[in-house]
């Protein structure tokens, strides 16, 4: 017995050196990057754009794969089933993998998708079409008060960012509006260009995208950006909230502690490429930076900002 005992331990302790080892060399082959939504929204273009980056960081390919569901929720429920040795990656999106487990059961907990690395947000904004009466957000809250209900904003998605946001809206102003889901942003932009809504709560990406069919009322960042520098914040205009969809890579829990820093290197060092950040942000997004060992201090925090609005959903089910 004690013989088999000896040998046991010490075929963990050369597991343990071998594991170490390939994590010292990783990545010695291709990366899968897992994408939970379909091709052509803003996981995948970003995810395109990174693709571009990361061979000439890490030296492998990375290959992107999509696995799309429930709202990223089937691709995160089967994360950890991935053997973790870091060869597959996979997006994850906030508030979506705090705001899902905390509705109902999705097969994970946010626990679950912890990310290795937080590499940008795409910031809410509210977009009218550009005949629109609201000529300024003042005049879409004035209408909001002045007929409760009667505001209708369309969003990509139940118990999404969008959703959310929509919330922190008649939370942050006072208001009471109507919020209609679509089934991405796509159909959601096009319920506003058709007329059906009032309103889109939606992305600065989606606003580039629709070019001058919209007007963007407010952008929810610390600053103006790039792509509108004519479209006040929220901040300027006395609202205190910067917010959107943040966007990150994960790997399976179990993936060694190496390897998981190796990915925040590999996707912090493409974060830092002058080329990559100007092409973010040209696109409507916000280029953060916030590595591995900073994640459980963003999730603490995106947990305490979403804690009220999460209570009001549950309240309206």
């Amino acid at each position: 017995m004690q013989r088999l005992l000896t040998l046991a331990a010490s075929a963990v302790v050369l597991l343990g050196a071998v594991q170490t080892a390939n994590a010292a060399d990783y990545p010695t082959k291709a990366v899968t990057y897992i994408i939970p939504y379909n091709p052509g929204g803003e996981s995948d273009v970003t995810a395109r754009f990174q693709e571009g980056y990361f061979k000439d960081v890490a030296g492998q390919d990375v290959v992107i794969q999509y696995k799309p569901g429930a709202g990223g929720a089937t691709a995160w429920a089967q994360l950890n089933g991935y053997e973790p040795d870091g060869y597959t990656i996979m997006n994850v999106n906030f508030p979506h993998a705090i705001l899902q487990p905390s509705m109902k059961d999705v097969g994970y907990q946010t626990e679950d998708v912890k990310p290795a690395f937080v590499f940008h947000y795409t910031p809410d904004a509210i977009l009218v079409r550009a005949d629109s009466p609201y000529q300024t957000l003042q005049d879409l809250i004035d209408d909001a008060k002045a007929n409760p209900g009667a505001t209708t904003f369309s969003g990509s998605g139940t118990n999404s960012a969008n959703h959310l946001a929509t919330v922190r809206f008649d939370q942050m102003m006072g208001t009471k509006s109507t919020y209609i889901p679509f089934k991405g942003s796509a159909p959601s932009m096009a319920a506003l260009l058709g007329g059906q809504v009032k309103a889109a709560m939606s992305y600065t990406t989606q606003g580039i995208k629709a070019g001058d069919q919209v007007r963007v009322l407010a952008i929810a960042t610390e600053e103006r950006v790039a792509a509108y520098p004519d479209v006040p914040t929220f901040k300027e205009l006395g609202f205190d909230y910067v917010a959107g969809a943040y966007r990150g890579v994960t790997l399976p829990k179990d993936a060694p502690q190496e390897v998981r820093q190796k990915v925040s290197d590999i996707i912090g060092q493409i974060n830092a490429n002058p080329d990559f950040k100007k092409k973010l942000e040209e696109n409507g997004y916000v280029v953060t930076d916030i590595p591995h060992d900073k994640v459980d201090q963003f999730i603490a925090d995106r947990r305490a900002e979403y804690a009220s609005a999460i209570e009001a959903l549950k309240a309206a089910k």
